[in-house]
């Protein structure tokens, strides 16, 4: 007997994309990675397919129609109610389909494929000085066809609008196959359209002969939400079809927005554009003393016709204190508010938007609302708007098994009905005994309020289902919508019945029908959805599960729970053009089996369910695993600081325990040892590596890229020079044996063996600013066992290295390191790893040891070290920041430091990872990866500067990728003030 593996065989012969459908370890992993999005929900797909072609789509539809299983639209998988998790075909239009077809400037409009996200698509129109509109909080991934299907809106929606608004024209697929278009029609063209006998035209001439009927006109004017609110997202957009005349033009595309994928397969959109907004802005960041108070004044505010109007409370402003990165965001908080409300207007000169700005805050004083009203512009305002973006991901820092949840989120009514609406569902909060967050978009009359619940135990999930069944009541009184933006997927769509009542949902049940038949596109979404407690993430059996970690995973209570701290957001699935460093691998394949939410998502499901007694033990973990760089980009850019270098590193370990060492990850992992007998004869190691023939033959048995050069070894070790050079100074009486500024230089493995030439000028510099160097006595950092997850004997090095140093190492004497993957790994993993009776040497250890240029920014401000010890030479210096930099705030050191040198203009290159990532850019299965990601952005910047600019570059591994990838040498920070010095 044939069985659907079979057939999907069949069918992967003729698919030009990629196709995963069988029980091996690589398909296994991507159905899983694509069994959740940013809901509650989980449920593994059949399959998942990644389209190339229109003819893949349609070889899908054609066999989806002979099978009977359903297909899935699926574009950034960020929806939070559960709209693209289904056991049938999931298809991601995110990978291929994302091309800009046509700009017309002229006319304002843009022909884009469903897959090209939104901030992508404003930076290429950004030359014509047009924008599209909806903008949601995650524009950075979210993409044209999940908008579509979601109607998204976003924060400026009282401006700028919603989808629907500026979606003109559409090319989709339909159920059957046909390929047609759906746009505005004249009343002629409408008559045309109904007569063939064709799918589409059957389709016309049921909407048609729906929409023209008076009773369904009166149900629908009587039942759908009240129209003075904007947000109205429940069930398919009837009310939008109905038309005063038959002057007006019948376009099926509003129905298409928000129709969750349900009702046809979108290939092509044309979007209508805005003018890109005034130059000048003014956010206004109202704080009051309660929420009740914000809402009140939110009506004010929207008297002043402001951009947008949205709201920040408490509980998510203290999730910023002590952030990595939202910590430096909260500069404006005065006080403790227990809201704010942020206002923006834009004019195209200052004086007329700041006339807007006090214009509001005089009312607002007048009305007695309100106690502080700073007001912010430029960057300054573009880091208070990261605060209230952020809102989804720092919410879940949340101790503990009540985690908040995307349930009455989206429900929506009018802006006059908010004050009072919230005060009901504050009270039926607290009957139940419940906490929430509140914040986002009080202009538009919708604010995102996630109860806290314990969704893993059996009360928890039926109070979840009672709390949006009782909410569902009090959104009908205000004749509001359940859903105004995130859609109704599998989470509200049980509610629609009652929402709209039974006779709109009989007519919603016949659209459905007439588009298709046989409930190909997304069942069980808006029509028949099930039960919207099932198919959850957390069974109650799993809860309290306990996984054993070599790392201490204490402040976030396990490893489980920082898996189960991704809240699918997909902030991990920004591209190049967007920038920042997480997901470099993502960025290059654009996969969703690499992005960070893929890694920590596969790990919770093992750890979650194993029965094994070494629950790392799958395969399938390690393939998703496989393309991280471990870049650390996550630790900071992720806004739950879901660490997936450290869960990697820590998988790595117990994967090792149980299936063996691999000898070339042995070698990496002693890289030092290896380098300390090739400096005993440096000479003829460094032929040897450096001909084609022997390197070569090395490189292939390491499993090494044949094209990637090798590192050298330097003529001597770095700690043989300086006991060489203390001798010579001593002899010339230039060492001091009282000096007053005395710092301990970590000797790391790759400075002392590979890259001796830096850290010889390191110490000069730094003899020359009047500091005595010191290389005390310790091991090498450990960085070479931690990449490759090694990790006990990366701990027995960290122990070692805390006692050795601890002793040497104050305040007063720190630590300096000239290699960031080596000196901040005192200040990232070693706390983690030192046992309870060693935490209070390693936490003073990791207070006290600094970068170089951390050091040198730390003397600058105390006027040890001046602007006058340097050349007034004009450079211009292209700075690329290593990642760890990056993810533990030490690149503005950096910057600041190469500064220091009068005329010297620092230029940060807009790259994120190098690609290189230590051991990673060498192996050969990873060069590919590992060069695409540097061509990003990296190397195509190095080679466009000028031959007189200087490329800065203080990670090793940085350098080197720059050295094969671009023929260019990059400097160390201590090479470029070292050649600045005036006085040596």
């Amino acid at each position: 007997m044939i069985g659907l593996t079979d057939y999907f065989t069949a069918l992967s012969k003729q698919f030009s994309g990629e196709l995963y459908f069988d029980d091996s370890v690589l398909h296994d992993a991507q159905k899983r990675v694509y069994s959740t999005d940013a809901s509650v929900y989980q449920e593994k797909p059949t399959a998942v397919a990644v389209p190339k072609t229109e003819a893949d789509l349609s070889l899908l539809i054609t066999f989806a129609n002979q099978h009977k299983i359903t297909l899935i639209p699926r574009a950034a998988g960020t929806s939070l109610a559960g709209q693209v998790v289904g056991n049938g075909i999931v298809v991601d239009i995110s990978k291929y389909f994302k091309q800009v077809i046509e700009i017309n400037a002229d006319e304002k409009w843009v022909r884009v494929q469903p897959g090209i996200v939104r901030d992508d698509l404003n930076a290429l129109l950004r030359p014509y000085k047009l924008m599209f509109g909806p903008e949601t909080s995650t524009s950075s991934r979210a993409m044209v066809g999940g908008m579509i299907g979601n109607n998204s809106c976003g924060l400026h929606s009282i401006s700028w609008g919603d989808t629907r608004q500026h979606l003109l024209e559409a090319k989709v697929f339909l159920s059957n196959g046909e390929a047609v278009e759906f746009k505005p029609l004249t009343q002629t063209e409408l008559q045309q359209k109904m007569l063939p006998d064709t799918l589409e035209g059957s389709i016309y001439r049921t909407m048609n002969g729906l929409m023209s009927n008076e009773k369904n006109i009166g149900l629908i004017n009587d039942n759908y939400p009240k129209k003075s609110l904007s947000r109205r997202n429940t069930g398919y957009a009837l009310d939008f079809l109905i038309r005063e005349s038959t002057a007006q033009p019948f376009n099926l595309c509003k129905l298409l927005a928000g129709s969750e994928g349900t009702l046809a397969f979108v290939t092509e959109a044309k979007l209508n554009l805005l003018p890109l907004p005034p130059a000048i802005d003014n956010l206004v960041c109202i704080h009051f003393t309660s929420l009740q108070e914000a809402l009140q004044a939110n009506l004010i505010i929207l008297k002043h016709k402001p951009l947008a109007s949205e709201l920040v409370d408490k509980y998510i402003m203290d999730f910023t204190k002590g952030h990595a990165t939202y910590q430096h965001n909260r500069f404006f908080i005065e006080g403790e508010p227990e809201a704010l409300l942020m206002a923006e207007f834009m004019a195209d000169d200052a004086e007329t938007v700041r006339q807007q700005a006090e214009a509001l805050v005089a009312e607002l004083k007048a009305a007695g609302l309100g106690y502080a009203y700073p007001i912010l512009s430029g960057n300054e305002a573009k880091l208070a708007w990261d605060v209230r973006k952020a809102g989804l991901g720092l919410i879940r820092n949340l101790p503990g098994d009540k985690q908040p949840v995307n349930l009455i989120e989206d429900c929506a009514v009018s802006p006059e009905d908010l004050p009072a609406y919230i005060a009901d569902l504050q009270q039926l909060l607290k009957d139940h005994q419940l906490h929430a967050s509140y914040y986002a978009h009080a202009g538009a009359g919708e604010l995102h309020v996630e109860p806290m619940i314990d969704l893993k135990t059996t009360e928890g999930q039926a109070l979840f289902r009672t709390v949006l069944k009782e909410t569902a009541v009090l959104v009908k009184k205000y004749n509001g919508s359940l859903s105004g933006e995130h859609g109704d997927g599998r989470l509200r769509g049980e509610f629609i019945p009652f929402m709209l009542g039974n006779e709109v949902y009989d007519l919603l049940k016949q659209v459905k029908n007439c588009f298709d038949p046989h409930h190909l596109f997304n069942a069980g979404k808006i029509i028949e959805t099930p039960a919207m407690n099932t198919h959850l993430r957390y069974e109650p059996k799993h809860k309290g599960k306990i996984i054993p970690t070599i790392f201490d995973f204490t402040k976030q209570e396990g490893i489980l729970r920082l898996t189960e701290k991704c809240s699918g957001s997909g902030d991990c699935r920004k591209t190049e053009v967007t920038g920042g460093t997480m997901c470099p691998s993502y960025m290059a394949t654009l996969q969703e089996k690499d992005t960070t939410r893929a890694r920590a998502n596969i790990l919770r499901q093992f750890l979650t369910t194993s029965e094994k007694e070494n629950p790392y033990d799958y395969k399938e973990i390690k393939e998703v695993m496989d393309l991280c760089l471990s870049c650390k980009g996550c630790k900071s850019e992720c806004p739950s600081s879901v660490d997936v270098a450290k869960m990697k590193a820590e998988f790595l370990q117990h994967y090792y325990d149980a299936n063996g060492i691999p000898l070339r990850t042995r070698m990496i992992g002693n890289f030092t040892q290896m380098q300390r007998l090739a400096s005993i004869w440096p000479g003829l190691y460094n032929h040897v590596i450096g001909a084609s023939f022997t390197g070569g033959i090395i490189k292939k048995l390491a499993g090494f890229a044949q094209k990637r050069s090798l590192p050298q070894v330097g003529k001597q070790t770095l700690r043989s020079w300086k006991k060489n050079w203390d001798k010579q100074r001593q002899k010339a009486g230039k060492l001091k044996t009282s000096p007053t500024h005395t710092v301990n230089l970590f000797c790391d493995e790759f400075t002392n063996y590979n890259d001796v030439e830096i850290g010889i000028t390191t110490i000069k510099l730094l003899t020359a600013l009047g500091y005595e160097v010191n290389i005390p006595n310790h091991l090498e950092s450990g960085r070479t066992y931690l990449s490759k997850g090694m990790l006990r004997k990366a701990k027995q090095i960290a122990e070692q290295n805390i006692n050795l140093l601890s002793a040497v190492v104050s305040s007063d004497v720190p630590l300096i390191g000239i290699e960031p993957s080596a000196i901040l790994t005192f200040r990232d993993e070693y706390p983690d790893l030192a046992p309870a009776e060693l935490q209070p040497k390693a936490q003073a250890l990791a207070k006290n040891s600094f970068m170089l240029e951390e050091f040198l920014m730390r003397e600058l401000i105390n006027n040890r070290i001046s602007k006058q010890q340097f050349t007034t030479e004009p450079r211009l210096i292209k700075l690329h920041g290593h990642c760890y930099q990056k993810a533990l705030n030490a690149l503005f050191p950096t910057q600041t430091i190469l500064s220091l040198p009068q005329n010297y203009k620092v230029e940060l290159i807009p790259s994120g990872c190098c690609g290189m990532a230590g051991s990673f850019g060498y192996e050969e299965e990873h060069y590919d990866i590992s060069m695409k990601i540097a061509e990003l952005v990296l190397l195509p910047n190095v080679r466009a500067a000028d031959i007189n600019t200087i490329i800065a570059a203080a990670g090793t591994s940085c350098r080197h990728q720059i050295k094969d990838g671009a023929s260019v040498k990059a400097l160390h920070p201590a090479e470029i003030l070292w050649n600045a010095l005036l006085v040596k």
